[in-house]
């Protein structure tokens, strides 16, 4: 006689754990495309993100050099174009280092969702091993397999590459306004024109080489941080 405590038999059956059966082929590749195709997205939205960020620095500075120009032709270069320049080239660079900062963000992001779309086609080819010579992109997770997919066959970032990219090139102006804030400082302290030239030089290269440092280390560091996650 069952035990009135003990729960109806379909409850039980409900409620035991069973392994769930595999999925079929097809489904699994559909949900490894689906996700494939979300990471695909997600980088189309970074990339979005990163030129028009470098655009509309870009268009600010040009807006601004125009509004300076236009003081200075009122202004003759007098106390009023100082003090309109001392308070908008400032506002300038801080904008442009927050801009430099989040470009090299969305690269390292870029890294990892290269390396979540290596980890699909590796699931696609354990589906259909006989697909693997058909793949020009990589499927490995490991530097090579990376840089196959942004389509180098180094293990490291040539120095081309960082001549020519977006951040570099954002902190080149974003240093070429510090040389100008630097100058004209020293101009407005009364240094002399020759002095203040100087100045702005010296405080050109030395933005220059702290941005670019900025960017290198954090390059490394994300590409040293993928060498030590390898098997």
């Amino acid at each position: 006689m069952p035990d009135p405590d003990d729960p109806p038999r379909d409850e039980q059956a409900a409620g035991s754990p069973s392994a769930p059966a595999p999925a079929p082929v097809p489904v699994r590749a559909q949900i490894l495309s689906t996700e494939h195709w979300s990471l695909l997205a997600t980088r189309n939205l970074a990339w979005s993100e990163s030129f028009s960020r470098a655009s509309w620095f870009v268009t600010v500075v040009s807006a601004t050099v125009v509004a300076l120009a236009l003081v200075a032709d009122s202004t003759d270069f007098g106390a009023g174009f100082r003090f309109f320049a001392l308070l908008l080239i400032p506002l300038l660079v801080v904008i442009g280092v927050a801009t430099v900062v989040r470009l090299v963000q969305l690269n390292s992001e870029d890294v990892e969702l290269v390396i979540g779309m290596n980890r699909l086609r590796r699931g696609y080819l354990d589906l259909a091993p006989e697909l693997e010579r058909y793949f020009v992109t990589g499927h490995g997770e490991d530097v090579a397999g990376i840089m196959r997919t942004y389509g180098a066959s180094r293990t490291r970032i040539p120095a081309t590459q960082y001549l020519s990219s977006v951040p570099l090139l954002v902190s080149v102006i974003v240093a070429v306004l510090v040389g100008a804030l630097a100058g004209l400082i020293g101009d407005s302290l009364g240094v002399g024109i020759e002095a203040a030239v100087v100045i702005g030089a010296v405080a050109t290269v030395a933005a220059l080489a702290s941005l670019a440092l900025l960017i290198v280390r954090h390059v490394n560091h994300t590409w040293d941080r993928r060498r030590r996650d390898q098997p």
